[in-house]
């Protein structure tokens, strides 16, 4: 009983530890995505913003299927991800016109991978002997 207790309390706060993750990281690219597209700046978007568009939008998407348990979301929670940090990357070594890699060191941008990280050690696994173990 206690055990069941502690696994569905630890269960818990892995859900809430995804969701409140994965929730700031979706609110920060739609916000970002919108600021970009809709709202007040009138400057020209390059091909270099369209391409990370495509990144956040796939980014904002794979978050949500993993915020609903989709394990295969993980996937391209951490391709959309891995891409837009190689785009910072490209911006940081191809000089870019762009303005936030002015003085950034390059290992800045790994940072990108902390939240993505807790999220799949908390996602939930499924641990198929303890449930043959059970059926015993």
């Amino acid at each position: 009983m206690t055990t069941t207790f502690l696994s569905n309390t630890s269960l818990l706060l892995r859900r809430l530890l995804i969701i409140t993750l994965a929730g700031l990281l979706v609110f920060y690219h739609v916000i970002t995505l919108y600021e970009l597209y809709l709202g007040d700046s009138n400057a020209t978007l390059t091909r270099y913003d369209h391409i990370q568009s495509v990144f956040r939008v796939g980014i904002t998407l794979s978050l949500l299927l993993v915020v609903f348990g989709v394990r295969r979301a993980l996937i391209g929670m951490w391709l959309s991800i891995g891409a837009l940090v190689a785009t910072h990357y490209w911006a940081h070594f191809g000089n870019l016109p762009v303005d936030f890699t002015a003085g950034r060191h390059p290992l800045s941008y790994l940072k990108g991978f902390i939240f993505p990280t807790l999220i799949t050690l908390a996602f939930p696994h499924s641990n198929k002997r303890a449930v043959d173990n059970k059926a015993d």
